[in-house]
């Protein structure tokens, strides 16, 4: 059952995502007066079929489900006959360079339009997430040095506003990936407005395929320790702690919230801790020892951990402006990672394929509908960028072409494009077989 709803999750999310970048290719054609004899989702033998339109456009389903393509009329093709005047007025060939390399950026663009049309979406929506409140690990980390503390509410990281804590990961990434310091404003509650700074050296080992927040000794605000359903008979039902008892300290230390807690109760087995608190504004102490299980300990008994959350809500135009730049910030921030991986600063197991995509996929589809939207949303980016790459045989490598002939005046060598097309399948093929490679040992 979890292999269904996890493939149905790939399908809907990767199959719209091809048939929006196919028909921007489509779309554009037509307006450009190209002839289109087939528009296939999947690669391969064609299982089903059917012509539409004057042009008896033919749209198709193929046998291989991952990818599609959008056929033009092109006199070189054997299987097209003889064309008249008219015909060959419409071939793709007889174009402008213009007119080619607007068919040819139509599809990515149709893809980064897509996005924005669903990040806008959430934005007008209202989206909510976790609060850019920090909560500091312990004294020898880096934001523990560079003065921040638990409770400080992060606004801004290097001028660039910060509303979630998405946007605080974002910006802190931004900081390694331009080996810069990271100016952090913050709004404490005792003191108000400060501006902290985490310096470049402190930032330049950290690894970008990490989560930098928790490198940094970040972590997500969570709710002092008030004590939810108390199960009859447990050590805490048994010490006679009560729900909705708020824990303010474990044998004299100070509990500042409700990750402490239970890491402090696991950390104790069969130990008695002296837990002193609140219960309707009258102060108790009470002695609980923790069961023991799977070596750690337990008061079977439920602690508040859902971290403080901000709905992010914007008026349309406001909306459509944040969906266009989280999409370019994800397009340039994408770029630099391949740019990286090519210097060997990041590792190519950040290369993914079709089993990553499918097990985010099923994953963010149980977690709600504006979770797996956002994922959409992400992967309809990474596959226009994937398809702007320079290598023959995608968009990008026929743009390359393209620019080619706009710099020369003439177009590229039938020759070298052939060979250029060998060698584009060749490194296309190998990039497919290190990603698949990378989805099982991350799988495994």
């Amino acid at each position: 059952m979890n292999f269904l709803h996890t493939a149905l999750a790939f399908l809907l999310a990767l199959g719209p995502l091809i048939v929006f970048h196919e028909l921007g290719h489509y779309w554009v054609a037509r307006l450009c007066g190209v002839k289109v004899l087939r528009f296939s989702i999947g690669m391969g033998k064609v299982v089903w079929s059917r012509r539409v339109g004057p042009d008896q456009t033919e749209w198709a389903i193929s046998a291989l489900p991952l990818g599609g393509y959008v056929k033009m009329l092109d006199a070189r093709d054997p299987d097209i006959g003889p064309l008249s005047a008219a015909e060959r007025a419409r071939e793709f060939n007889a174009q402008s360079v213009w007119k080619r390399i607007a068919i040819v950026a139509a599809g990515p663009l149709a893809n980064f339009l897509l996005a924005i049309a669903v990040m806008a979406g959430l934005y007008m929506h209202g989206v909510a997430e976790p609060a850019a409140r920090v909560r500091v690990a312990s004294e020898d980390t880096v934001a523990w040095s560079a003065g921040l503390r638990g409770g400080d509410l992060v606004t801004a990281i290097n001028g660039e506003k910060v509303g979630a804590w998405s946007e605080l990961r974002m910006g802190l990434l931004h900081a390694v990936m331009d080996h810069s310091e990271a100016r952090i404003e913050v709004d404490r509650p005792a003191t108000g407005q400060l501006t902290l700074t985490v310096p470049a050296s402190a930032l330049r080992g950290l690894d970008v395929e990490s989560d930098v927040a928790d490198k940094l000794g970040l972590g997500v605000w969570a709710p002092k320790p008030v004590l939810g359903r108390v199960e009859a008979g447990g050590p805490a039902a048994k010490a006679g702690l009560r729900r909705g008892d708020r824990i303010a300290t474990i044998d004299g230390k100070a509990i500042a919230d409700g990750i402490a807690f239970v890491e402090t109760v696991r950390a104790s087995p069969n130990k008695p801790l002296v837990m002193t608190g609140e219960r309707a504004g009258q102060p108790f102490s009470v002695v609980v020892v923790p069961s023991e299980q799977d070596h750690k300990g337990r008061i079977n008994a439920v602690v508040e951990m859902q971290p403080e959350s901000v709905t992010v809500s914007s008026g349309p135009i406001t909306a459509i402006g944040k969906a266009a730049a989280k999409t370019w910030d994800t397009v340039t921030l994408t770029l630099r990672m391949i740019g990286k991986m090519i210097t060997g600063e990041v590792s190519w197991k950040n290369v993914t394929g079709p089993l990553t995509i499918a097990d985010y996929a099923g994953q963010t589809a149980r977690m709600g509908a504006e979770v797996f939207l956002g994922f959409i949303a992400f992967v309809s980016i990474s596959l226009g960028v994937m398809n702007l790459l320079p290598i023959p045989v995608l968009d990008g490598g026929l743009l390359l072409y393209y620019l080619v002939e706009v710099l020369t005046g003439r177009p590229l060598p039938e020759r070298i494009g052939e060979f250029a097309q060998r060698a584009g399948v060749g490194l296309l093929v190998t990039l497919m077989a290190l990603a698949v490679f990378n989805d099982v040992m991350r799988l495994l």
